[in-house]
């Protein structure tokens, strides 16, 4: 494959409609990430699970998947599963936090997610992050909703296991969800890995980019 290679970076966006989905998309690339950019500014909002014990599981998880960085992180109060009809705060919230922030690289659920909480966030993100590349990942789960991605990030082997065993140890809530185990995230990884010709990888939706070609 020919690979496209991201400069330096600084800081980067990250953007959940629920505790764990950041981890679950993309935990791997936070791992790398942090390892091979030590100061990294890491800016996060996550639309749900404010003032619950899924709050505090999420700041220790995404304190352990960005080791070393700068981290930042919101966790609103937005009732699960009810993110459509909070509209006008979603978008309010997304366009504070826009305010906070200046990534580089932002993250956030893709657009043909089968939740409509992660369907909803998606689709605002690019309204507010407008000069951004904006990835988006996906989040397995029981909905048959898996897309097919357009970019690949490959991990090192290492790195996909220690996501799969952090999400399985930070996330103890979820564990009682049949599909919530190391199999689960290790089978996607593999499967993604293989179609970027790796043995393992996360995978993101790119809607819209441009690349230049620079003369040697």
């Amino acid at each position: 494959m020919i690979p496209l290679t991201c400069g330096e970076l600084t800081e980067i966006a990250v953007i959940g409609a629920h505790c764990d989905d950041i981890a679950i998309g993309m935990g791997g690339t936070l791992l790398t990430l942090a390892k091979h950019h030590p100061d990294l500014r890491v800016r996060g909002l996550v639309l749900s699970g404010g003032g619950t014990g899924r709050e505090t599981e999420e700041l220790e998880a995404l304190r352990a998947f960005c080791p070393g960085a700068d981290l930042d992180v919101a966790v609103l109060d937005v009732p699960d599963g009810r993110a459509p009809a909070y509209w006008d705060r979603i978008k309010n919230e997304l366009a504070t936090f826009r305010g906070k922030c200046n990534p580089e690289l932002v993250f956030g659920p893709q657009r043909g997610d089968a939740h409509q909480d992660h369907r909803l966030i998606a689709e605002l993100i690019p309204t507010e992050f407008r000069d951004q590349l904006v990835l988006g990942y996906e989040i397995v789960k029981w909905e048959t909703d898996t897309p097919r991605p357009t970019f690949f990030h490959p991990l090192e082997p290492g790195i996909a296991e220690e996501k799969a065993r952090m999400l399985h140890e930070h996330y103890p809530s979820q564990t009682q969800h049949d599909w919530f185990d190391e199999e689960t995230f290790l089978g996607l990884s593999r499967l993604r890995g293989v179609q970027c010709r790796n043995t393992h990888a996360e995978a993101f939706i790119v809607e819209k980019a441009t690349f230049t070609f620079h003369r040697s």
